[in-house]
C-alpha cells in the first residue's frame, strides 16, 4: 500500500506527537481507511525513517521521599556468604544461589527458626517452589510469612 506524501507527513507528525504504532495502525484506519496489520504498520514507520519516542519513565521518589514512605531497608548480608539474608538470631535465614539450578531463574536455600533447612526455587514460569530437606516437613506459620518477606526483598533487589 502506497501513502501519498500528505499521509507520510501526517504519519511523521504522529510519530512527533508520541503515538504508538497500535494507535497509528488504528489512525490510518480511521483517517485514510488504510487497514494494514501492526507489522505493516511498523514497516511503513521504517521506511519513512522514523523513530517512534519511548513514553516517558516514571518519575523515581527522592531518597528522603522513599525512606518516609516506609520502604523496607536492605538487610544485612551474612558474614557466611555474599548472598546471605540472616535476620536477628533465632530468625529465618535465607541465601541465594551463585549459580541457579538448572531449569529455574533463580534458587536457594533457607533455615527456618526451629533450624531446619530447605532448598527453594523459582521457576521459569514464576512458581516458588521449596524442597524440604526432610520429606514431609511443614515449616513454623510464622516462618512461612518471614521467609516470603526476605525472598521478596532479594528478589527485588535482583530485579525481579
Amino acid at each position: 500500500m502506497q501513502l501519498t506524501d500528505e499521509q507520510k507527513q501526517k504519519v511523521a507528525q504522529w510519530i512527533a506527537d508520541g503515538l504508538k504504532l497500535s494507535d497509528i495502525q488504528n489512525r490510518l484506519a480511521e483517517e485514510f481507511q488504510v487497514r494494514l496489520t501492526y507489522m505493516d504498520t511498523r514497516l511503513l514507520v521504517d521506511d519513512l525513517k522514523l523513530m517512534p519516542k519511548d513514553p516517558p519513565a516514571p518519575p523515581q521518589p527522592k531518597p528522603e521521599e522513599a525512606a518516609a514512605a516506609g520502604a523496607p531497608e536492605a538487610a544485612e548480608p551474612s558474614p557466611l556468604s555474599p548472598d546471605a539474608v540472616t535476620p536477628p538470631a533465632g530468625g529465618v535465614s535465607l541465601s541465594v544461589d551463585t549459580l541457579a539450578r538448572p531449569g529455574t531463574i533463580v534458587s536457594g536455600s533457607v533455615t527456618f527458626t526451629d533450624g531446619k533447612k530447605a532448598a527453594w526455587y523459582l521457576d521459569q514460569t514464576g512458581r516458588l517452589g521449596v524442597v524440604p530437606e526432610v520429606q514431609g516437613y511443614r515449616p513454623p506459620a510464622g516462618d512461612v510469612e518471614e521467609f516470603q518477606a526476605l525472598l521478596d526483598r532479594e528478589l527485588a533487589k535482583m530485579g525481579y
